[in-house]
């Protein structure tokens, strides 16, 4: 990319979107190979969803036609923890798909030069071995708990490989783990791990609680990635000569494996460990209680990020630093 290519990113104001904002406006320090001069992207493209509804196919065809993006970081989603994917499964597969059809298809049609499309861990069967790698897709069968989102970033995986094939096109899957940072959702309902976990410690301090719940049985296992970096990681995959990036896309085949790129950091902790590290961050002084009766999930997501190191890229932000970042955040928010 260079510095004056039209970039949009779809979903600026989340916690993917608006990482990736600050990825390509800021000079950092973690830019490596590829990127324009001094990091600084200076024709980025944004709609609010009341601006733009993605869900409408007329809506997107007319942005797109209108103000042909040379790229494309695809990071719009309708997203939530286990209660929400329990409680709305139709909005999640419905949204999700209308949202990534429209745009994907939109891209093609208006000559985007390069798609990055995000997905979730999730897309990898529930009983994968461990870590997950790329080749498990559709091995097994999914969490169903959010089984409606994770058919939707398949579908969307499938779509990018599709539109290689048939059309020589050039979009790339990523797979980020278990995402927290600046501008995380922290609904005390509809929120992911973290962010409720942040919410729930903080609140219960501010009250002197002798003890926060925390659902499951605190033994699963976790991978976590600060958004800063998984931004790092989208931009630098963005960025790659066509010599590295076109045999990643699989234009020329349809077995094998398809355009996904896991992002990660290659280990990971249980949710007692995490929500202990939660609470020292916050400075909550009661109890942890684990509630056993409410649903664990997957047993443990770990991802194999081999490729990406192999590749030259590796997360920098160790997680005791980026919790600490993340309740910064919260409290300023």
């Amino acid at each position: 990319m260079n510095t004056g290519d039209k970039i949009y990113i779809a979903g600026h104001r989340g916690l993917v979107g608006s990482a990736l904002m600050r990825n390509l406006i800021t000079p950092s320090p973690l830019k490596g190979e590829g990127r324009g001069e001094g990091g600084v992207y200076t024709n980025i493209l944004t709609r609010t969803h009341a601006e733009l509804d993605l869900t409408s196919q007329a809506a997107v065809e007319e942005f797109f036609a209108a103000e042909k993006p040379d790229y494309v970081f695809l990071a719009a989603a309708k997203v939530g923890g286990i209660h929400a994917n329990n409680t709305y499964p139709a909005e999640f597969i419905r949204d999700n798909l209308a949202i990534q059809t429209n745009i994907i298809h939109a891209a093609y049609r208006n000559g985007v030069k390069r798609l990055l499309f995000l997905g979730s861990s999730c897309i990898y069967p529930k009983l994968a071995p461990q870590p997950m790698k790329e080749e498990h897709l559709l091995t097994g069968e999914l969490e169903p708990t959010n089984r409606p989102y994770a058919l939707a970033k398949i579908a969307g995986i499938e779509m990018c490989w599709s539109y290689n094939r048939q059309y020589g096109t050039q979009y790339l899957a990523v797979m980020p783990t278990n995402l927290y940072g600046p501008g995380d959702n922290y609904h005390p309902e509809n929120s992911h791990v973290i962010p409720a976990l942040i919410r729930r410690f903080h609140e219960a301090k501010l009250v002197n609680a002798p003890s926060v719940a925390v659902w499951g049985t605190g033994t699963p296992r976790r991978e976590f990635l600060y958004s800063e970096d998984m931004a790092d990681a989208c931009v630098y995959l963005m960025n790659l000569p066509d010599e590295r990036f076109v045999p990643l896309l699989g234009q020329d085949r349809n077995d094998g494996l398809p355009p996904l790129m896991n992002i990660g950091v290659g280990d990971d902790l249980t949710i007692r460990e995490l929500a202990e590290a939660v609470r020292e961050a916050v400075g909550f002084a009661g109890e942890i209680a684990f509630d056993s009766s409410k649903p664990d999930g997957t047993p443990r997501k770990l991802m194999d990020v081999s490729r990406l190191h192999e590749m030259g890229w590796r997360a920098t932000t160790s997680f005791a630093v980026g919790i600490r970042q993340a309740y910064a955040d919260f409290l300023a928010r």
